[in-house]
């Protein structure tokens, strides 16, 4: 009970306020959306250049915790859109939406904060390196997917230029590859510099929840149930699941295994209504598949805190 109250109650005590701000307070749901805008085109990328110039690449870079997670994330993949396609009888286009849901995890809204609560500010190392390929990896992953099913005559030749225009416009990405390249390169950059960062950054954790329940509030469920409570399945249940095995498998330590685990048992972030939302496809699935799984969060990460070391 201790780790649901203090690590996690929270957590989501500040989405709530941020629902509750919305829903019976008269703060304008318009301003949830900037308040969103703030944190995910400015202050988390600039959070994440300043993590990034500063992370050991050595210490978490290491190629059993990326893979243990990773697995697990495209076997959900696979599996989201084999049921959208099999089960539910969606299109290609829908089910890679649905796939996308049951992959990309609320890495930087939840993980991060989640698991900084339990285990400090020290233990974020593997989730920062998961969060350096996260974004880069699994939206290129899934754009090529979408592109590819949406091409119909398209010249090939023309999609990777579309695709690295998707991918050049998202924040993450860009603070992620900047602050990359210092820490590679060794460039100093001036204190004065990363402290503005620093105060920047952290205000986009706590903005960025208050703002997601504010926008959850706009997407409250209706409709496509079942094909929601499959993405929670595999999101909450299958994802965690191989990632907690194959880490236990490969021999991870136990930061690593705390910070791959808790990774991938967090619900879609709002990401994956991003995604639907760029292609207009399965948003209402989507938005019903963050809303119920953010709330399911609560108990399921409670349940893997007592089963990690």
């Amino acid at each position: 009970m201790s780790a649901l109250t203090s690590v996690i109650l929270p957590v989501f005590l500040v989405i709530g306020f941020g629902y509750l701000a919305v829903w019976r307070l008269k703060f304008p749901p318009d301003a949830s959306d900037r308040l969103m805008n703030f944190a995910q085109s400015y202050a988390i990328p600039v959070l994440l250049f300043a993590a990034m110039t500063r992370l050991d690449l050595a210490a978490g870079f290491r190629p059993a915790l990326l893979v243990s997670f990773y697995v697990g994330a495209y076997i959900s993949f696979a599996a989201g859109i084999a049921g959208a396609r099999l089960l539910f009888r969606r299109d290609w286009e829908d089910a890679v939406v649905i796939g996308f849901a049951c992959l990309f995890s609320n890495s930087l809204l939840l993980g991060l904060p989640i698991t900084e609560k339990a285990y400090g500010p020290e233990a974020l190392t593997g989730n920062y390196a998961i969060i350096a390929l996260h974004a880069p990896l699994l939206l290129t992953t899934s754009i090529v997917m979408m592109e590819l099913v949406r091409a119909r005559g398209t010249p090939l030749s023309a999609l990777p230029l579309r695709i690295a225009g998707n991918l050049g416009r998202n924040g993450f990405i860009i603070g992620i590859l900047s602050g990359l390249a210092v820490n590679i390169t060794g460039l100093p950059v001036p204190a004065v510099i990363l402290d503005a960062a620093d105060l920047i950054g952290r205000a986009g954790l706590p903005a960025a929840l208050f703002a997601l329940g504010g926008v959850l509030y706009r997407y409250r469920p209706e409709g496509d149930i079942r094909v929601a409570l499959m993405v929670c399945l595999l999101a909450l249940g299958l994802h965690p699941a191989i990632t907690w095995t194959l880490a236990h498998l490969t021999g991870v330590d136990t930061p690593g295994l705390r910070s791959a685990t808790l990774t991938a048992a967090m619900a879609p972030g709002l990401n994956a209504y991003i995604f639907a939302n760029m292609y207009d496809r399965a948003k209402r699935v989507t938005a019903t598949a963050v809303l119920i799984a953010t709330g399911l969060t609560m108990l399921t990460a409670w349940g893997w805190l007592a089963v990690l070391p």
